[in-house]
């Protein structure tokens, strides 16, 4: 005969007498128990049933026996949580004819027996003899498991969202009003001003305005000039300057005196300490820094369960063999790591250098895993990747380089932009004519070549710091230029060339235009026109000795810039980052447009302070049956914000009938566009609320309360936290790349209607703010950020349309 199992919290099976005691009475939470019956030559008149004692059923009246549920073609299960004072569970199987009343027929032998989730002596078929001595043979398995309160009820709060019928069922992802949606009446408390200026709000100072800015500036601040003793003035002109030695004193309000630091490094038995002695002396203060940084072979030299909500990129897992493993950890407070006993789970012996250890983005997903395997099978320079920018002025060389850095650094890698024009007016000066960029003026390429190595030298050694991705920003026109920056980078960093081309004069007209107003080249320069003469006798002089790309690992973009077709080429790209970089200068272009950030309006669970979830805007909304339960707890601001958009958006894109509006798929966004008519809308998965998990439908106080190590793991780092069983805003930002190429792609204005955490992950790329800042954003409800994007950069505006 066969055997019935019941299997253990651990995940292995037991049966039979002599079975162990299950510690289950001590491990918290609830009993959970699935009782499962498979038979391959199934009846399908007969219905297996459960009846017995409670909690099952309460009565051995075979009427009232449970059904059990169709799991696959020849499995049936049924499952249900045991109260903590009902543990001892009797109960039997049968089956009950499907379609008549004929006498059910119950399972042979005795009750079968369940205790604390161990069933209770010898493990069995259920046999089942029919009228015409017929036998059906059933295979009987019994899980058990605890489960904490907290899942049950998030369970529970998923099963309610479920069964209540959804406000937007039947709406299509996809859809095209060609008539306005349901606006408000005149008069109304939804109608807006005409002026949409009187709702403008200011923007927060690290607002994305890099527009108003010269993109050259923003780049990385040459050191290695800073360190001789050149300073420059904040408008990047490098027209006053500053030098210092040792003991002597920087001109200015406050004298200071700067000692050389001294550096110490030395290894201990279980750290390796870093002391770094400053002695920076600032009127009479005096400062000295210790820093030790923990060995993380040390740190984690236990064999078992590694339990760790630290978020460091890597924590290697030293073996008693001698093998070491690799640990990601990307989410604090995740289920944790259990290492195998097995040696082969931690086969390859990975000596992680602090170099490689520095080297690896903060990001999860796709994003990690390539890096992981870079790190593992690449070549050491191919860590460190090199775009070095070839093209003649005027061709979007600092614009193309300032949005690529921006999209890296959202992705999670660490990339600086360093612009070698930066470097030549620190070192030079801002006031050079067009005469300095002329090829038989041996002075000038000396020069040029000489910052262009400085640059490229603060480029490495930053790389060896832990940089990850660096952009050269210079024409480098000349294979002359190109093989000495490959010659530089041999065993340090792996180069890509990235050459842009651009042969439409209109283009051109307009960029050396921007060039002239914007450059610290052309400041002191009075006369436009002047400008404008020598900014093009210098493009003429670049255009003599100009030499297309043809060498090493290329991208040319040829025409791309305008967002109309062109051509893109790639030579010897190889690799997850190459690729990914390729993909987005793809679907990058500087066409002007708007788009339009804003939260869902005010939901109930916003006026709860409940997270997550999938709520209404107001009580109508939902099935009448459930109106009179306290769930009808509704925001009328929602309502009316709705209202309120729609005046809006219809004010504002009204001549711009290409717009689309993206929504999640959850029901307080799409409710929110509802009254928007005329536009296409779109939506997305991608786009909703951040996943609590577990946690979904609580509110802070409760999880603080009910779950206080995972409210402080949170507290401690919002950006890698990730809810139980949900996700962190690392795992938001990857799921949002293909809403970010895309908004890139589109050439009309987006409206975007969101959540708070996704819109600060999508805010955050359009300013180039930092990942640990994500988490801290604020996008406030009923407030529209409108992001302009174009050739200038990116420009922000606000728009508060109600309290």
């Amino acid at each position: 005969m066969g055997t019935s199992a019941s299997k253990s919290t651990d995940g292995g099976s037991h049966g039979g007498e002599g079975l162990e005691e299950e510690n289950l009475d001590h491990a918290g939470g609830q009993l959970y128990i699935s009782l499962k019956m498979e038979n391959y030559k199934l009846k399908g008149e007969l219905i297996p049933h459960v009846y017995g004692s409670v909690p099952i059923v309460g009565s051995w009246d075979s009427s009232k026996a449970l059904s059990m549920e169709r799991e696959s073609a020849s499995m049936w299960e049924l499952s249900f949580v045991v109260p903590p004072n009902h543990e001892t569970l009797d109960f039997k199987f049968l089956l009950k004819p499907k379609y008549n009343s004929s006498p059910c027929v119950v399972e042979e032998g005795p009750n079968r027996q369940l205790i604390g989730g161990t069933l209770q002596g010898d493990a069995r078929l259920a046999i089942f003899r029919l009228n015409n001595d017929e036998v059906l043979e059933y295979r009987v398995f019994i899980l058990a498991d605890r489960v904490s309160p907290f899942d049950l009820a998030a369970s529970w709060r998923a099963y309610q969202e479920n069964l209540r019928p959804s406000s937007v069922r039947g709406i299509p992802d996809v859809s095209i009003d060609s008539v306005p949606g349901r606006g408000a009446e005149n008069g109304s408390a939804a109608t807006l001003e005409l002026d949409l200026e009187h709702y403008v709000v200011p923007a927060p100072s690290t607002s994305a305005n890099s527009g108003l800015v010269y993109a050259a500036n923003m780049t990385e601040t040459p050191r290695s000039l800073t360190h001789s003793g050149v300073f420059s003035n904040s408008d990047g002109s490098g027209n006053v300057s500053n030098s210092f030695k040792d003991g002597g004193g920087i001109s200015g309000d406050r004298p200071a005196t700067i000692k050389e630091p001294q550096f110490l490094l030395y290894a201990a038995a279980s750290v390796i300490k870093l002391d770094l002695l400053v002695d920076f002396e600032l009127g009479n203060r005096h400062m000295e820094m210790e820093i030790v940084v923990p060995d993380p072979v040390k740190m984690y030299s236990s064999a078992g369960m590694v339990e760790s909500k630290s978020v460091g990129t890597f924590s290697p897992l030293q073996k008693q063999d001698g093998h070491r493993g690799l640990f990601v950890d990307r989410g604090v407070g995740s289920p944790r790591l259990v290492k195998s006993s097995s040696s082969s789970t931690f086969a390859v012996d990975l000596k992680l250098d602090t170099e490689t250890k520095n080297s690896m983005p903060e990001a999860s997903g796709a994003v990690a895993a390539a890096a992981v395997a870079d790190q593992m099978l690449g070549p050491k320079e191919d860590r460190h990747l090199a775009i070095v920018l070839v093209g003649l002025p005027a061709r979007g060389k600092t614009f193309t380089a300032a949005k690529l850095t921006r999209y890296l650094r959202w992705l999670g890698h660490e990339t600086k932009h360093f612009n070698v024009g930066k470097y030549r007016r620190l070192k030079h000066g801002a006031n050079q004519t067009a005469d300095f960029f002329r090829a038989d003026n041996p002075e000038g390429i000396e020069a040029r070549n000489e910052v262009a190595a400085l640059a490229f030298d603060d480029m490495v050694s930053w790389m060896q710091e832990g940089g990850q991705v660096g952009i050269f920003d210079a024409t480098n026109s000349t294979k002359k230029r190109r093989n000495m920056l490959m010659k530089m980078a041999e065993g340090k960093c792996k180069i890509i060339f990235l050459e842009t081309i651009c042969n439409d004069e209109r283009i051109i007209e307009r960029n050396i235009r921007l060039k002239i107003q914007q450059s610290p080249d052309y400041a002191e320069q009075p006369d436009f026109e002047a400008g404008l003469e020598d900014f093009k006798t210098r493009l003429a002089n670049y255009g003599k000795v100009y030499e297309p790309v043809e060498e090493g690992s290329y991208i040319k973009m040829i025409d791309m810039v305008s967002g109309h077709g062109g051509q893109i080429q790639v030579n010897n790209i190889s690799g997850y980052l190459p690729g990914r970089i390729v993909f987005f200068l793809v679907n990058t272009h500087l066409t002007p447009r708007p788009i339009l950030l804003t939260r869902h309006g005010e939901s109930k669970d916003n006026v709860r302070g409940r997270i997550g979830g999938d709520t209404v805007l107001r009580m109508h909304d939902y099935d009448n049956r459930y109106e009179s339960t306290e769930t009808l707890f509704y925001s009328d601001k929602g309502e009316i914000y709705a209202k309120k958009l729609s005046n809006f958006v219809e004010k504002r894109l009204k001549s711009e009938r290409a717009a689309s509006i993206w929504t999640s798929t959850l029901q307080r966004t799409i409710l929110t566009a509802s009254h928007l008519g005329g536009f296409p809308k779109i939506q997305w998965r991608a786009l909703d609320e951040i996943y609590a998990g577990v946690c979904d439908g609580m509110t802070y106080e409760e999880i603080k309360k009910n779950m206080p190590e995972e409210y402080e793991a949170r507290k401690k780092d919002k950006l890698r936290y990730r809810y139980p069983r949900g996700e962190s805003y690392l795992d938001v930002i990857q799921r949002l790349e293909p809403v970010i190429i895309e908004l890139e792609r589109q050439r009309a204005p987006v409206v975007v209607i969101s959540h708070q955490a996704v819109l600060r992950a999508l805010y955050s790329y359009f300013a180039d703010r930092p990942l640990k800042e994500i988490p801290h954003i604020e996008i406030p409800l009923h407030t529209i950020i409108e992001i302009q994007m174009g050739v200038s950069g990116v420009q922000e505006k606000r728009y508060k349309l109600m309290d």
